[in-house]
């Protein structure tokens, strides 16, 4: 058990602390990383995960249909209650709102997942961690950046009808969302990727998950971590909220002792870095997303060892 919480946990916080030093040391311009934000939002997570859904046999795509529920619930379930209580009790614009509720929503997936679940079931079975990468950028994504668009185009953040449906159709355009769904449709249709054009997505698709938290915690090293009301609840939300929903989906779907382990061991990862680049990308300057990711991330250092427990027996 040690060896496995060591081998998913340390990668993730240490190569965030290389990207925090880089930039604390200006080493690296940690204000101006618009560059390197690109490189990881465009080309290297959309690449991983055409080719993540892309190889998923048909059948086996189409038999996770309890896992890929599980996923998308818990998560627009979370995102809803997120945004609200933003827009109510905090008070936030949509723009902040909506990254933030990202940030709470979306696990740590890309960066933390891939460890965790080849440590705790072998390197065969990332496919559930392609699956919650896909549903969370297809779902997620677009209706975030479909937030973020609306209130870039509208006067005062007024969401009409027209431009939240125009600006959802731009949305869906965005690299991260079309990679997954092509990769869906490729693997739905039973077309084979060749395998030199399998093998160059797969070059820059190796990428992603370094680079995103290197950028994560180079972005992080130019802001101020707070432990706000804000933050707190927001890590409550995800590393203790988010697993106790998944797991009553779980116990009300048919699902294998092993699928049903990884859906809630992702669950319980913590926070994401979508919301960050998100914001970063639409110039958002809040701390809040990048303090409730540092705050779930040291948090889990207690909650994600007691799920790895707790579900050690199924």
């Amino acid at each position: 058990m040690t060896e496995v919480l060591l081998n998913s946990l340390v990668p993730i916080f240490a190569v965030m602390a290389l990207g925090y030093f880089a930039g604390w040391i200006r080493d690296i311009d940690n204000r101006h990383v618009s560059e390197l934000n690109a490189l990881v939002m465009d080309f290297a997570l959309p690449a991983s995960l055409f080719v993540a859904t892309a190889s998923t046999p048909r059948s086996l795509l189409l038999a996770q249909w309890p896992l890929l529920l599980v996923f998308l619930l818990s998560m627009l379930v979370l995102y809803a209650l997120s945004f609200w209580m933003q827009r109510r009790l905090f008070r936030l614009g949509a723009s902040e709102a909506a990254v933030q509720a990202l940030t709470i929503a979306a696990p740590n997936y890309a960066a933390a997942g891939l460890p965790l679940v080849a440590a705790v079931f072998g390197s065969s079975d990332t496919i559930y961690v392609a699956l919650a990468i896909a549903t969370g950028s297809i779902v997620l994504s677009p209706l975030t950046l479909a937030i973020l668009e609306a209130n870039q185009v509208t006067m005062g953040g007024q969401m009409t009808p027209a431009a939240i449906l125009q600006c959802t159709g731009r949305s869906l355009r965005k690299p991260i969302v079309l990679a997954p769904l092509a990769g869906m449709t490729f693997s739905l249709l039973g077309i084979p990727l060749a395998e030199p054009i399998k093998d160059s997505f797969q070059l820059i698709g190796q990428a992603a998950g370094g680079v995103a938290l290197f950028l994560t915690g180079l972005i992080l090293s130019a802001q101020k971590i707070v432990f706000s009301a804000n933050v707190l609840s927001g890590t409550a939300l995800k590393n203790l909220a988010h697993p106790l929903l998944a797991l009553g989906l779980i116990l009300a779907l048919p699902m294998e002792h092993d699928t049903a382990r990884a859906a809630l061991l992702l669950c319980a990862l913590p926070c994401g870095f979508f919301g960050t680049l998100f914001g970063l990308r639409y110039g958002l300057k809040s701390h809040l997303p990048g303090s409730t990711l540092i705050v779930s991330s040291l948090a889990s250092i207690v909650t994600l060892p007691i799920v790895l427990v707790l579900t050690e027996g199924w």
